[in-house]
């Protein structure tokens, strides 16, 4: 199903607020809370605060993630009659480490429309004040907070080359530094805390530096580490050997397979057979 966008239209509207600065709102946002029907939000305090400064009133309705299978149905049916819905989050575009996804899943399961607005997201201001590569990049959001998990993903991510964006909470950042560094090592980072609001705040440096300079553990969190510039060399090792090395690491043999395939430049097909034979002729 193909659809334009540009239009007004009946549709679901995803609509990014501010992260900090009230100011930080498109002209297009405003309206759109303005002339939607009624306005779906994670919390209907903090959007009503934003809606009263710019005197907007308009209907809230909450939709936070311990609800959004229980109004989907209905949503679709209101879009359905014609209907037009505002989605926003506390802060930010919706559905980034957010709600909101099982809303749009419903709606595009439907072929109905859902048109996303362009606007405030914290990862782009930390990627591009890091001074770190801007592209490629990819955004993971945040790590497990169990920490055997945690390192887990890290070790997944350890020899990934593009640079990497995480949120954190102020209580965990300090864990999750150390275990970045014991994972990936004492890469460059940056650490933005607070964007675009009074006390924001950025630390660069490698991992160790930024520890020691002493982080204020107060507001949301963005870390952006640089990726694997410095890829090691596993052609002295069998594949069966390394594909094993990632399974000692509690890597699953699929996730294990793939890595290595990706670290030897060669098809995840070759290691999965290599790795197999070699497993049966060592029996």
């Amino acid at each position: 199903m193909s659809q334009k966008s540009y239009e007004k239209q009946s549709g679901l509207y995803l609509i990014p607020t501010p992260i900090g600065n009230l100011e930080d709102i498109t002209i297009r946002a405003l309206r759109m809370l303005k002339e939607v029907d009624y306005i779906l939000c994670e919390d209907t305090r903090t959007t009503g605060s934003l809606l009263k400064k710019y005197d907007i009133k308009n209907r809230l309705v909450s939709c936070h993630e311990f609800n959004e299978d229980a109004i989907k149905g209905r949503i679709v049916e209101d879009l359905r009659s014609g209907l037009t819905i505002g989605l926003v989050t506390d802060q930010g575009t919706p559905i980034i480490s957010d709600p909101g996804y099982k809303i749009v899943q419903e709606v595009v399961k439907n072929n109905l429309s859902v048109v996303g607005l362009p606007g405030a997201t914290a990862f782009v201001p930390a990627l591009i004040t890091s001074g770190l590569f801007p592209s490629p990049f990819i955004f993971y959001g945040f790590l497990n907070a169990k920490d055997s998990k945690q390192m887990k993903e890290l070790q997944m991510l350890k020899n990934n080359t593009m640079t990497m964006i995480f949120y954190e909470a102020p209580h965990r950042i300090e864990k999750t530094l150390k275990n970045m560094q014991d994972v990936l090592g004492n890469r460059n980072i940056s650490l933005n805390r607070e964007i675009s609001k009074i006390y924001e705040e950025i630390y660069r440096g490698t991992i160790s530096e930024v520890l020691e300079e002493g982080i204020i553990l107060k507001g949301e969190m963005v870390i952006v580490v640089e990726g694997n510039h410095a890829q090691e060399d596993y052609t002295n090792l069998t594949i069966l050997e390394h594909v094993s090395m990632y399974l000692d690491d509690d890597i699953s043999e699929k996730e294990a397979i793939k890595i290595v395939a990706k670290e030897r430049n060669i098809a995840k097909s070759i290691v999965y057979r290599e790795y197999h034979n070699s497993k049966e002729e060592k029996r």
